[in-house]
């Protein structure tokens, strides 16, 4: 059908079966059979004649723009394989939030490039609407967002579920009933992430829910730069669990202090992505290998791996 919707294509921007035929070297009789068993696969007819003039029917014009579609893919996919013909390297773009940049983004990336040395990874973040914007303009091939994103033009996969820890400095004593509770939270210093992500509105709901008003000493987009000021500040912090490996809370001397109730306070960390025929191999391999990386996208919500695999052929 490629062969077909090309010479259809020409024969709309010609307006003209004679034209379109001399622009395609051959005998408008030829034109015509070609644009008859397109019509015979398709089902319906694709232009209505007024007069002399061809005139799309709707379903030509639908045809007409997924003939432009298929256009631009053919001509990114030879720029693609030129590109790895001429350096033997291919490029991916990964979208990441402020939070998935600190948290997940870093293990995906050191995953990616230690199996796939020739794939030249790069990187664009900002907050997820951002991002999801990105993955729809095709400006990131795929993205990671702290939110399940509800997009009919995009692919929404589950990869885990991550929840807010307390996070304190080691050895500050900060009630005499040798536990915390929720309730313990309200008027303690604290360190929060800056406003307008994911995390910090979740820390938000949190507090309203439980009409807590801790005392905010500081507000920083930094994950690193929260844990090192905590000491400075005699304070406490939430952060994702995801972010919380045991050797940083060993080398910045901290805590984590389990409160049942912070166990509900959660975010899915999802991958997106548009189109699966539009992909790339690569960016269909990638995502199959950051699918199986995560025991959550094959699990959580009904997402098999089994089903990522099958939209990706």
């Amino acid at each position: 059908m490629n062969e077909e919707l090309h010479i259809f294509s020409i024969i709309v921007e010609q307006s003209s079966m004679n034209k379109a035929a001399a622009l395609l070297n051959i005998s408008q009789p030829a034109l015509s059979r070609k644009l008859a068993k397109l019509e015979e696969e398709i089902g319906v007819e694709l232009f209505r004649r007024v007069g002399k003039r061809l005139e799309l029917t709707r379903i030509g014009q639908l045809t007409y723009e997924y003939a432009l579609e298929q256009r631009e893919l053919h001509k990114h996919y030879l720029k693609t394989v030129a590109e790895f013909k001429e350096t033997g390297r291919t490029s991916l773009t990964i979208g990441a939030s402020l939070t998935t940049l600190q948290t997940t983004l870093p293990d995906i990336i050191q995953s990616l490039t230690s199996s796939h040395p020739e794939i030249d990874i790069k990187a664009i973040t900002g907050k997820t609407h951002e991002i999801v914007a990105a993955v729809r303009e095709h400006r990131a091939e795929i993205g990671l967002v702290a939110s399940t994103i509800d997009d009919p033009s995009l692919t929404c996969l589950p990869l885990f579920d991550d929840h807010l820890m307390l996070v304190l400095p080691r050895n500050q004593v900060i009630t005499e009933k040798g536990r915390l509770d929720i309730g313990d939270l309200g008027g303690m210093p604290m360190i929060l992430f800056a406003k307008g992500t994911w995390y910090r509105l979740l820390t938000d709901e949190l507090f309203e829910s439980y009409k807590l008003s801790p005392d905010v000493r500081m507000e920083i987009d930094s994950f690193e730069a929260i844990l090192r000021l905590l000491h400075t500040c005699r304070a406490g912090t939430l952060l994702p669990q995801s972010y919380l490996r045991e050797q940083l809370l060993v080398d910045n001397e901290l805590v984590v202090i389990p409160i049942r109730e912070l166990e509900n306070a959660k975010r899915t960390t999802s991958l997106i992505y548009g189109d699966s025929d539009a992909l790339s191999p690569t960016v269909r391999m990638c995502i199959n290998e950051i699918a199986i990386k995560f025991p959550g996208s094959k699990k959580s919500r009904g997402y098999g791996y089994e089903v990522t695999r099958k939209s990706l052929k």
